[in-house]
């Protein structure tokens, strides 16, 4: 990643080299965020059993075939600088036709992309508004925000300039439908 002879390193590119040599501890994950690096320690057994039981709903019910990473890391791309964010959602589904696990590198493009998932832990901003936003930047069509801080689910779509255009929340215990490629109604009685 290194500038060439006769141009100078930025401190876009520094901060890029920095992070990508980043050796952190065992179960911890380190995020790019616009411009931010972001070190999570490992999730409590309520974010888990939340990703559990949308993977299990999304497997068995979905009308296409999807595939599902756990924090899988994305490069990012939109704004000027957001080529350089890179960032680890709580879970990644991607149709399985694609195979766009099979062969990736730790960091991957998001393109072909379904969705994006994050349950809220130790800074719940960072999902409801800096990774929202990294998310609408690259295009990625749908993202779920499990917010445990409201007892809430919100799915985001319509990417465009930046943000989400669309939103619709439930609370837990209601029925949020996802559109296509999903295609189902997702239950969250299970939340409660």
């Amino acid at each position: 990643m290194s500038a060439m002879p006769h141009e100078p390193l930025t401190q876009a590119d520094v901060l890029l080299e920095g992070f990508l040599a980043l050796d952190t501890p065992e179960g911890f994950r380190a995020e790019l965020i616009e411009g931010e690096i972001v070190v999570t320690p490992p999730p409590d057994g309520d974010h888990e059993d939340y990703i559990n039981l949308i993977v299990k709903q999304v497997i068995r019910r979905s009308r296409t075939d999807m595939d599902f990473s756990a924090n899988k890391g994305l490069k990012l791309r939109g704004a000027p600088d957001s080529s350089r964010d890179h960032v680890i959602p709580d879970g990644t589904f991607v149709p399985t036709e694609l195979r766009l696990f099979r062969g990736a590198d730790s960091w991957m493009s998001a393109d072909g992309v379904a969705m994006v998932m994050e349950v809220t832990s130790t800074r719940p901003n960072s999902d409801r508004e800096t990774k929202r936003r990294c998310y609408a930047r690259a295009a990625i069509p749908l993202y779920l925000l499990i917010d445990r801080g409201t007892s809430a689910l919100t799915l985001f779509s319509e990417p465009e300039d930046g943000d989400y255009l669309q939103r619709r929340t439930i609370h837990f215990g209601k029925v949020l439908p996802l559109p296509e490629p999903f295609a189902f109604e997702l239950d969250t009685a299970a939340f409660v």
